[in-house]
């Protein structure tokens, strides 16, 4: 494909993220020649990305990739995809649920879904795991509209809400909630829940490796015998998921859960699997509620759970993330009934972008 012209791109804010998002047809077809392009768009490899549009953090090097769906239960098709920083991969191997927040605002503001009066739902595939999610935001005019009063933490000032009901996440990578098949497992000394409610996780208490989860992420990456313990925890933990060698993705997240400080339900520190999240994920803080919700899971003893009818409050390093998250059993195991989060999006910008030329 001939990039001397740029390539159509919109950048938004989803959530605390934010990312590329380009429309399929705009990009090669070969996914290796896709990951390629991709990779010079975002001045991978290189820590600070100082050629390309990505923040040099694992928050801000992601891409939307969008298409009309041929699910008749969808609108359009949303493929994820995280790119390295400093170094060169990309992976389709797990969701985002923050960049998710912009699919719907991009879908019809490139026409793939008509506004729909005051406001439009979007049924979205997420490829990733061939799940559902609905988002439904203001489109006033038939414009969406970006401005609003909601405030989420880690993002400064307010915008227009998205709301997103997801559909079908429990096991949506791995094939189970509960992955191992108990809530609570012993992995390299440590007690852990292995979770998938649509993000496959490890729930492991901070007091376990030695911290109290209170810690800021810059002092936690600092900690190089942390890292080399988690290092070893996350691959052994996968092969009890079920996910083999995980040696070159990024998932499972592993995640330090502490006693909630501000009113929340329970306190997190979330692993990217290397940095650490400066908040919580969607899909991860959905994880995070419905592995906590489950009595004798690793975290269920430390949780100050709401009463019914609120929401679950998931504190983080900048503030707090509130879901609406249901768990109930079901025969001898557990099942999800429900997963629900409001976010935020905003249009950055729109044109063309331009890859450098080579790697």
């Amino acid at each position: 494909m001939a990039t001397v012209e740029g390539i159509p791109c919109m950048y938004l804010r989803g959530g605390t993220s934010k990312g590329a998002f380009f429309l399929a047809s705009d990009l090669p077809r070969n996914p290796d020649d896709r990951d390629d392009v991709l990779l010079r768009i975002m001045g991978t490899p290189d820590p600070r990305q100082i050629d390309g549009l990505g923040g040099a953090h694992p928050l801000t090097s992601k891409v939307a990739v969008i298409s009309p769906s041929g699910n008749s239960d969808a609108d359009v098709d949303y493929l994820f995809l995280q790119l390295g920083v400093d170094s060169a991969f990309v992976t389709d191997r797990q969701n985002c649920g923050n960049i998710l927040a912009g699919v719907g605002p991009f879908a019809v503001e490139r026409g793939l879904v008509p506004a729909g009066g005051e406001q439009t739902r979007v049924r979205i595939r997420m490829v990733n795991t061939d799940s559902i999610a609905t988002a439904t935001f203001a489109t006033p005019d038939g414009m969406v509209d970006y401005d609003g009063d909601l405030a989420i933490d880690g993002v400064p000032g307010t915008a227009g809400a998205i709301k997103l009901n997801f559909e079908d996440t429990a096991g949506a990578a791995t094939g189970a909630l509960f992955p191992s098949g108990h809530v609570w497992d012993r992995v390299a000394g440590v007690d852990v829940t292995c979770v998938d409610n649509g993000m496959p996780s490890v729930l492991m208490r901070a007091t376990d490796l030695g911290v109290t989860g209170s810690e800021s992420p810059e002092d936690l990456e600092a900690d190089a015998a942390l890292a080399e313990r988690l290092a070893a925890l996350r691959l052994a933990a996968a092969e009890l998921m079920g996910m083999g060698d995980v040696t070159g993705a990024t998932v499972p997240k592993l995640v330090l859960l502490a006693a909630p400080r501000a009113g929340g339900a329970i306190a997190t520190r979330s692993f990217l699997p290397v940095r650490v999240h400066t908040s919580i994920g969607v899909l991860g803080a959905l994880t995070v509620g419905a592995g906590v919700l489950a009595e004798g899971s690793v975290g269920h003893d430390l949780a100050v759970l709401p009463t019914a009818g609120r929401p679950f409050r998931i504190e983080h390093p900048t503030g707090h993330f509130d879901v609406e998250v249901g768990v109930e059993r079901a025969g001898a195991g557990f099942r999800v009934t429900r997963s629900a989060a409001l976010r935020t999006a905003r249009k950055i910008f729109d044109g063309r972008v331009f890859p450098r030329p080579r790697l």
